[in-house]
């Protein structure tokens, strides 16, 4: 994976966690998101490359995209798994598939 796949796979998930509103602490994994990000852009520097302008046109990624990001991102981070549980519950949702558990 390249890196500007790398920095879009963490910018991607951070988006999809601002989309879970039902999680109560989504602001503390945010943090720890945007935290990994920034380590991302201070440890693999990318020349010509504008991460606030990618980070910005990001930001308009179809809602289904930036849930699977988020569920990698939060793999890669060890949140817990009622969170990532209640992110594959809203993508099958957004899939139309009936969730019977």
């Amino acid at each position: 994976m390249e890196l500007e796949d790398q920095f879009r796979l963490l910018v991607g998930g951070y988006y999809g966690m601002v989309e879970m509103d039902e999680y109560n602490l989504k602001v503390h994994i945010l943090k720890e998101i945007e935290n990994n990000i920034q380590d991302f852009i201070a440890t693999h520097p990318i020349t010509n490359f504008n991460y606030q302008e990618e980070a910005m046109l990001l930001e308009s990624l179809p809602l289904k995209r930036k849930l699977q990001d988020c569920l990698l991102v939060l793999h890669k981070i060890n949140a817990p798994v009622e969170l990532t549980l209640l992110v594959r519950k809203k993508l099958n949702e957004l899939e139309g598939n009936v969730d019977f558990s």
